[in-house]
């Protein structure tokens, strides 16, 4: 079997993560005798800045050809926020139809977490958030614009289809998962009444019929971000919207230890994936040898876990471990005690 990658190094330290995550996965597939082919993409701030191109249609038809997407990161000091990400993450997003972000949030041994008194038994579980929609499907505008009665519009956009398509993910990757079989839904209904009204609705209505087997679980935003600090051994999987996803898988990386050991997937279970490092470009350390790779490494461990090769997925898994365990002593750039791409090595070793 040979899979056709496509890799967008990005920006900042992203080729230097990318770099060393494309060791593992050749790692990875020399030993369970698959092959793998990267095709790299110049795509980020430098050909912004250069061309003020983001992503030309003609790569995007290219990238539906691939089977998943490696990206490094996206961000450019010298590109003003919003424009990257919108042309370039956002626009994959919504072409590919990758509804579902997912992001496993897993204390490794040896990895310090500010949570005290917990540890890896404490701190294994996942989210799963919408990824399309949301106030993240850009449904808005401006009246009146810079001026003393200026209005700014900003709606959340929930359909039927695109809530349940997500709730239905969350309640199939929980009873693969076969941990504690309990979806949390992670909402607000006593203020967003009408977009959680949908949500909890359809999570009701779903649960009940096709996955009986599996508790159903309801937390407001505010109060589940307390519970991750307080008690994160009481969740299992939590799926949420676009928002609030992005806000408390945020707050999952620092329980987990850090942005260095924080990996996600932009999912189309029918479709093209991508998978990604959740940190951003980190311009400062560009260069230097001394960003933390394991996120990246781990980003390629769901790449091919959702390309069906399991074995391999879990290779990666045990390698990073071991690397935690055994070699880094911080998930901070600069401080692992190891450069780069001897972290790098170390876990295509172990592989």
């Amino acid at each position: 079997m040979t899979y056709k990658i496509a890799v967008l190094p990005g920006d900042g330290t992203g080729p230097e993560m990318v770099r060393e995550g494309i060791k593992a996965l050749e790692a990875a597939g020399t030993r369970q005798g698959f092959k793998m082919e990267f095709y790299p993409y110049d795509l980020g701030g430098e050909r912004y800045l250069r061309t003020g191109e983001t992503l030309p249609e003609s790569v995007l038809e290219e990238f539906k050809a691939c089977d998943a997407i490696y990206l490094g990161a996206i961000g450019h000091p010298g590109v003003k926020p919003g424009i990257l990400e919108r042309g370039i993450l956002l626009k994959l997003r919504a072409a590919l139809d990758q509804y579902i972000n997912l992001r496993p949030v897993k204390l490794y041994p040896g990895v310090y977490t500010p949570i005290k008194d917990k540890g890896p038994a404490d701190i294994d579980f996942v989210v799963v958030r919408e990824n399309t929609e949301g106030l993240y499907a850009g449904v808005g505008g401006f009246l009146k614009k810079d001026t003393p009665d200026e209005v700014a519009v900003q709606e959340s956009v929930n359909t039927r289809k695109g809530v349940e398509r997500c709730l239905r993910y969350s309640f199939e990757y929980c009873r693969r998962r076969n941990k504690d079989k309990k979806l949390t839904l992670c909402g607000k209904t006593n203020v967003l009444t009408y977009a959680f009204d949908l949500w909890e609705r359809a999570f009701h209505q779903v649960g009940e019929a096709d996955y009986p087997e599996i508790e159903r679980d309801y937390v407001h935003a505010d109060a589940l971000c307390m519970w991750m600090v307080k008690n994160p051994e009481w969740f299992d999987v939590i799926v949420t919207d676009n928002m609030f996803g992005d806000i408390i898988t945020d707050l999952g990386a620092m329980v987990q230890g850090g942005m260095g050991i924080a990996a996600g997937g932009n999912i189309n279970p029918e479709g093209v994936s991508m998978f990604e490092p959740i940190g951003g470009s980190s311009p400062k350390y560009t260069g230097k040898n001394v960003i933390n790779p394991l996120a990246a490494i781990s980003a390629g461990a769901m790449l091919l876990e959702t390309l069906g090769e399991e074995k391999a997925a879990a290779a990666i898994e045990e390698a990073v471990l071991r690397v935690c365990r055994d070699h880094v002593k911080s998930m901070q750039a600069g401080q692992m005690g190891h450069t780069t791409s001897e972290v790098g090595d170390l876990v295509a070793r172990y592989i």
